[in-house]
């Protein structure tokens, strides 16, 4: 009996034993990340790098999201070291690479190749960048064969490095194309670190490496790409309630969404679905979807749906994710994005400064401008994206300084349908252009956006990548250089005085401005998207009146840079588009010097480069206000040159042309000319000998097309000239009454 007690309380002991000893509840292992790379990795340059560091915003991101232990995220940047091997620092031989190897991580994230772009290493060792690639992603996957690979297009590199002109740019692209040619071969996902900086040159105070805004933005682009969130279903803001989408031609719809996501987009009117398409979401979250051609009219409603790829999808097209983004997506709900009162017609864009910007109820036509938006009836849309402050002689607060850094300068009012209360605050010009096109076209939805900046100068209108390219000494120092008008220069530098005082707490010696190069693009244009509009008209160019061969540069590359961002788009290749048309207006009469050089530079503009006319404006300018108020006939000019070039109508559309110019009978001057008929002149013209002197001419005779000019001084007319004065009463037209041109001729012989 005692040895069975003895027994039962051992076994009651053991039992009682393995009861208390049960295994402790472990977290999980947690997902390590390996960020590799050089200086900008490191967080060179910052304060706190142990803060601000983008592994580390990286490292708060995941924690936020997916609980704190969930992932490890290591650092293991070295600043100036190079991918190829032979560089002058090779990462692999840094003690950095050796412990990346031995964090063994699960996630590799590698941004390298800044430092290649130095003399000393890609001149002799370009060839073995992609071998060095592809050997240092293998070094990865023998520690962890399991590990996932993400490779980044480099960070940008500024205008400001003081290599960029004389190598470092031309070599940073190429290895760009390097890189991509790594993931294009590789079991790796390609990160663009490259894009969503590259508009941001004062997040970069030495041209090269990130403050912390930067180094959150690019956390915020790597965290997107491990973890397939970027937001959710988005579009460009255009794309709004009683928008207008190109009529009779294949579109293409871009926008972003989370990664494996299915994309469902459906066209429907009065509750019929008229299309359904659909498609995925690809790795960094973008999405293309293409509809058919719809003929004009409308309205129709837009829904899109992000749906998550279920499991198997999952797994089909994404093959060796892990459980955390797994998990995450299972969770996910559908996202559904509804637009409505969507029309199909011709989709307009005007822009220019501050006589394109010149709304209705600042002109003297108003009262007949607001009576012909009455009678529309629903045929012209506007979107209106006016400046959020003006770039009048004020101090801008914190406020505006914050925001105009962010590229957030305009206001994006939505889609309204012209109507008077609505028409009364948009631009004049761009008003009645629409309206004599609506006239004209019937039954065809017109849509016209209009972003004019008063007092924005032509560059900055130009993209980044043009201007760095093309024309890389206008970016420079661009608050006092040469290139930019004294009056622009000093409007700028008082709108951001705040800024640029250094005892501020809001000082910023990088701080942005739309006067400056590429601003406008930024904030304007590329927000719009890649939408195939029918045309652009363009009222600028007094902000570069005082450089003609500058402007003549920078308009030429403002058409290529429009043209390349609104070609027509099909999945992955895109197709410029050369044959979108550019109207833009001949600045009017004002009493200063440049002004008609400036005006007859625009004359062989419109008449050199391919799809671009003129509407002429002389004849409406007030000598005491560069904003004349007379701006209905303004628009409805530009709607001639489009009604005729654009679509076809056969009617004259401008006023009379200068062909050529010979010498006449006892010493006059015979001009030649079309859309002629009905010649009318007064005054305006001058010739001038080989002395190059101008005299006062007199109109001999007008017969047919051609004119007769003479003046007694000049006894061999070698040059001729028309309405060469600041502010012209210069008053040749034709019968219907449109006016000609500044021009200067030499003589023909």
């Amino acid at each position: 009996m005692k040895r069975f007690l003895i027994l039962l309380t051992c076994l009651v002991a053991l039992a009682t034993g393995s009861m208390g000893a049960r295994k402790p509840k472990t977290s999980p292992t947690p997902l390590r990340v390996a960020c590799v790379g050089n200086s900008v990795t490191y967080g060179y340059g910052l304060r706190n790098r142990d803060r601000d560091a983008y592994p580390v915003r990286l490292q708060q991101m995941l924690d936020a999201k997916y609980g704190a232990g969930r992932f490890e995220v290591g650092n293991f940047g070295h600043s100036g070291s190079t991918l190829l091997y032979q560089g002058h620092r090779p990462y692999i031989q840094v003690p950095e690479f050796h412990q990346a190897l031995d964090f063994k991580a699960d996630w590799v994230v590698i941004h390298l190749g800044l430092n290649d772009t130095d003399p000393r290493n890609w001149p002799d060792w370009k060839e073995e960048f992609i071998p060095n690639y592809r050997a240092l992603i293998d070094s990865f996957l023998v520690v962890n064969p399991k590990a996932r690979i993400l490779i980044c297009k480099m960070t940008p590199i500024f205008d400001r490095h003081a290599r960029f002109q004389s190598g470092t740019r031309d070599w940073h692209a190429q290895i760009q194309d390097a890189i991509e040619q790594v993931a294009e071969g590789a079991p790796v996902q390609l990160i663009d670190l490259y894009t969503p900086l590259h508009t941001r040159p004062d997040l970069f105070p030495d041209a090269l490496h990130p403050n912390p805004e930067g180094a959150q933005i690019l956390a915020k682009t790597v965290y997107g790409a491990l973890t397939g969130d970027y937001g959710g279903i988005q579009l460009p803001p255009v794309y709004s309630n009683g928008m207008v989408l190109p009529r009779d031609e294949q579109l293409l719809i871009e926008g972003r969404a989370d990664a494996r996501r299915e994309i469902r987009v459906v066209l429907s009117r009065e509750g019929k679905v008229v299309e359904t398409r659909g498609t995925f979401t690809f790795a960094d979250g973008t999405w293309k979807v293409e509809l058919p051609q719809m003929p004009a009219g409308g309205p129709y409603t837009l829904r899109l749906t992000a749906t998550p790829l279920n499991p198997d999808h999952y797994r089909a097209y994404y093959p060796g994710q892990y459980p955390y983004q797994l998990e995450n997506l299972t969770k996910a709900k559908a996202q559904t994005l509804t637009i409505d009162s969507v029309y199909f017609g011709d989709l307009w864009l005007a822009s220019g400064q501050s006589n394109m910007e010149l709304r209705v109820d600042q002109c003297n036509t108003q009262e007949q401008d607001l009576a012909d938006a009455a009678r529309l009836k629903g045929q012209l849309h506007l979107y209106n994206m006016p400046a959020r402050a003006r770039t009048d002689a004020v101090e801008w607060d914190d406020s505006v300084l914050t925001y105009t850094n962010q590229l957030r300068h305009m206001d994006f009012q939505g889609w309204k349908t012209a109507s008077p209360e609505v028409v009364t605050k948009f631009s004049a010009v761009a008003f009645n252009f629409g309206r004599v096109l609506c006239d004209s076209l019937q039954d065809i939805p017109i849509g016209i956006i209009c972003n004019a900046v008063g007092g924005s100068p032509t560059e900055s209108w130009i993209d980044r990548t043009t201007l760095e390219w093309e024309f890389p000494n206008i970016l420079r120092d661009w608050r006092n250089g040469d290139y930019g008008q004294l009056w622009a220069r000093g409007r700028m530098t008082k709108n951001i005085a705040h800024a640029l005082n250094k005892e501020s707490a809001a000082f910023n010696a990088l701080q942005r401005h739309p006067y400056e190069p590429a601003y406008l693009f930024e904030a304007a244009i590329a927000p719009l998207g890649h939408l195939p509009i029918k045309g652009v008209i363009w009222y600028q160019g007094e902000s570069n009146t005082h450089n003609v061969e500058a402007h003549e540069r920078l308009f030429t590359l403002l058409e290529q840079s429009w043209r390349k961002h609104f070609a027509r788009r099909w999945r992955s290749e895109y197709q410029e588009r050369p044959e979108l048309p550019f109207y833009m207006v001949q600045l009017s009469s004002l009493p200063r010097p440049s002004w008609p050089a400036f005006r007859d530079s625009q004359r062989r503009l419109a008449d050199a480069l391919p799809m671009t006319w003129m509407a002429v404006s002389h004849d409406l300018g007030e000598a005491a206000d560069v904003h004349y108020r007379t701006k209905r006939p303004v628009g409805e000019r530009l709607a001639l040159q489009a009604l005729a070039h654009t679509y076809g109508h056969n009617l004259v559309s401008e006023g009379p042309v200068p062909m050529r110019f010979v010498k006449g009978l006892a010493e006059t001057a015979t001009l030649f000319f079309k859309n002629a008929d009905g010649l009318a002149v007064t005054r305006g013209f001058e010739l001038a000998g080989a002395d190059g002197l101008f005299y006062p001419a007199t109109i001999q005779q007008i017969e047919g097309d051609k004119i007769v000019l003479s003046a007694p001084e000049v006894k061999d007319p070698i040059e001729v000239r028309y309405g060469w004065s600041g502010f012209t009463e210069a008053d040749l037209h034709n019968a219907q009454g449109l006016p000609a041109s500044t021009f200067r001729l030499h003589r023909q012989f």
